[in-house]
């Protein structure tokens, strides 16, 4: 499977990576927020994962980012492409296994920026829908309904659903839940072609191992910005600390405030 998800990742137009930008931006509902003035960056063709502990308001950012979520104050700002040209992987939990949809027909709607909702498809598409799934090991999977796949099978077919896409800046919210070990392994090299071709990868990750095994950069939050920069420097100790402390001393029930003034 790992040659097929090199040979296939070959297959993509190598495209210029777009940023990712948020300053002093307070996101919520309901005017109670989940993250608090966070200021942070993601500039074309990086890779960062997003870590933090539970409830930090991590999947929070990446709705906020695609446009889901409207932020209560600050700004999110993305350059290099329009939000609607953002590929998103949200967390398995929120895909619809009930919908009658058999797996081609949903890795297909990947190609959904190309053609548009009347384009019609093209016997090439067909051809970069198999190949997409052969790309991720597989192949004869096509007519499967979605609610007869497990939970590996379906986190590698939205995976190649989001290759179709062509994006140039790519958010993944968990990607890697219900996956076994060798599967990582080889759905993280198809995520490095794709920021070797240039776009921008942001990852929501628990495994901190992984993390600083296969990415340069990371966001640490919780709440708010505990650390941003190189992973090394990040994930330390007394980093992961403060991000606990945070978290525990978090008030759910309080308001949205103004951030104080620089001095």
């Amino acid at each position: 499977m790992g040659a097929a998800i090199m040979d296939f990742a070959r297959q993509g137009r190598p495209t210029g990576g777009a940023s990712l930008t948020l300053r002093n931006a307070t996101i919520g509902y309901d005017r109670h927020p989940a993250l608090h003035h966070l200021s942070a960056s993601f500039p074309a063709g990086s890779m960062t994962a997003v870590v933090g502990p539970n409830g930090a308001g991590k999947s929070t950012l990446l709705k906020a980012a695609i446009g889901h979520i409207r932020p209560i104050g600050g700004e999110i700002h993305v350059s290099g492409c329009r939000r609607t040209e953002i590929a998103y992987l949200p967390q398995l939990s929120e895909i619809d296994r009930t919908f009658p949809l058999p797996v081609f027909d949903f890795v297909a709607m990947g190609l959904w920026q190309r053609r548009g909702a009347f384009g019609g498809f093209r016997r090439d598409d067909d051809e970069d829908v198999a190949r997409a799934l052969a790309g991720v090991g597989l192949v004869g999977f096509e007519q499967r309904p979605l609610d007869t796949l497990s939970g590996g099978q379906l986190q590698r077919v939205l995976f190649a659903r989001l290759s179709l896409q062509d994006a140039p800046l790519i958010l993944l919210d968990e990607p890697f839940t219900a996956v076994d070990d060798r599967t990582i392994g080889e759905l993280m090299d198809l995520i490095d072609r794709w920021n070797a071709e240039g776009r921008t990868v942001v990852a929501v990750l628990h495994d901190l191992e992984l993390v600083r095994r296969r990415f340069q950069r990371t966001l640490l939050i919780a709440r708010r910005l505990i650390a941003e920069g190189a992973t090394a420097d990040v994930l330390t100790a007394e980093n992961l600390a403060a991000a606990r402390r945070h978290i525990e001393a978090w008030d759910e029930a309080a308001p949205f405030c103004e951030a104080e003034p620089a001095p």
